[in-house]
């Protein structure tokens, strides 16, 4: 008797070779099925035993294993991963529907936004203690780490950007906080094209105090830098400052601000006193929650003073068992630096100082 396999016919098969066709092909089948079941896909796709949308390969696949690792239903778009792909969801778009504990896309949790509002300056002002403080407020959900999108990382673009945010309801405002955007050039321009509504927020502190906090923790961590005031002054006997160390042209504050004057209007930029910061926290956070237009809920209640750090901590609540005070690496004992070497520099800063209370309207006694 002759048999076909495949469409063909053949010349009569072994008895060996029949049960091994018949055994490959019952294998094959039961496999198929199994898979079917387990996918289960209704006509969107929505597998109903595993909760999330799953998506099969398509026919002419041959030579490739049937199960494969199933992936989100994309039709309209590239696969994550390859070219083209976006790396983060478009602000505004549905969450996707979720399955067990997790609730990563759940609408209650909110959707990862571009941020509203940015912390960008300065360096050792104060700004992780405005961003610690800032985070007990139901209606603020802030990035904890430095992104540096706007001076390092903006060739990654805003996708990427945005999928580092916190998820945020419509009511709550999304914020993060790097320092060194008030003196990268760039940083204005960029931040306006993203959005010209964005709300700035600078920590100011005296220019003399803070350049020595800026020594006292690279000096932490390059023990075998050159003096203060070695890298202060190009030449001390004549007073000539070397604006090019950044310790130093970080305080030029004046200098820096007209960079971002030619973008945003004063009244969108809201300066802290790091030094009222730490004598009066809840005034200090109390302007900057009227600033972001949220109800002032930080008050005195939820600060006391670390005498050992030398600043104001956050009090225990309901959700923590310990007070918050920052890190080890806030609150170190400065350097002992030469008065003499102060007063030179306390002269430098001067006209940059005047210059910069004029242009915002505050007194900020650093003379």
């Amino acid at each position: 008797m002759a048999y076909r396999v495949l469409g063909r016919a053949g010349p009569p098969q072994p008895r060996r070779a029949r049960r091994l066709l018949f055994a490959f092909t019952l294998s094959l089948s039961c496999t198929y099925l199994c898979y079917s079941l387990l996918c289960c896909c209704d006509d969107l796709g929505q597998s109903r035993l595993l909760g999330s949308p799953r998506c099969l390969r398509g026919p002419g696949a041959g030579g490739q294993k049937l199960l494969q690792e199933s992936r989100p239903c994309d039709p309209s778009g590239p696969t994550p991963g390859e070219p083209g792909a976006p790396s983060a969801p478009a602000a505004g778009a549905p969450s996707p529907r979720l399955s067990g504990s997790n609730h990563s896309g759940s609408p209650k949790l909110g959707t990862k936004r571009l941020p509203q509002a940015l912390i960008v300056g300065v360096k050792k002002g104060g700004t992780r203690a405005v961003l610690e403080f800032i985070r007990v407020h139901p209606d603020v959900r802030a990035l904890g780490t430095e992104p540096h999108f706007f001076d390092r990382n903006y060739g990654r673009g805003l996708d990427w950007y945005r999928s580092l945010m916190p998820r945020t309801l419509e009511s709550q405002i999304t914020l993060e906080k790097t320092p060194s955007y008030f003196v990268t050039q760039e940083a204005p321009r960029r931040i306006f094209n993203m959005s010209r509504d964005t709300k700035l927020i600078v920590v100011v502190r005296n220019p003399v105090t803070r350049a020595i906090s800026d020594y006292t923790q690279t000096l932490s961590k390059k023990p075998d830098i050159p003096t203060f005031e070695g890298l202060s002054f190009r030449n001390r006997t004549l007073g000539l400052v070397d604006v090019s160390w950044n310790a130093i042209r970080i305080g030029m504050y004046a200098l820096h601000l007209e960079s971002w004057l030619r973008y945003f209007p004063l009244a969108q930029i809201h300066f802290v006193s790091g030094e009222r910061l730490i004598t009066d926290p809840a005034g200090e956070m109390g302007r900057v929650q009227d600033f972001l237009g949220i109800k002032r809920l930080i008050t005195d209640k939820h600060f006391y003073f670390n005498k050992t750090k030398g600043f104001p901590c956050l009090k225990k609540t309901e959700s923590s068992l310990l007070p918050r005070c920052l890190g080890k690496s806030k609150g170190r004992t400065h350097v002992q630096i030469d008065p003499e070497v102060i007063d030179q520099l306390r002269e430098f800063y001067r006209p940059y100082n005047i210059k910069f209370y004029e242009t915002v309207g505050q007194d900020f006694r650093w003379e």
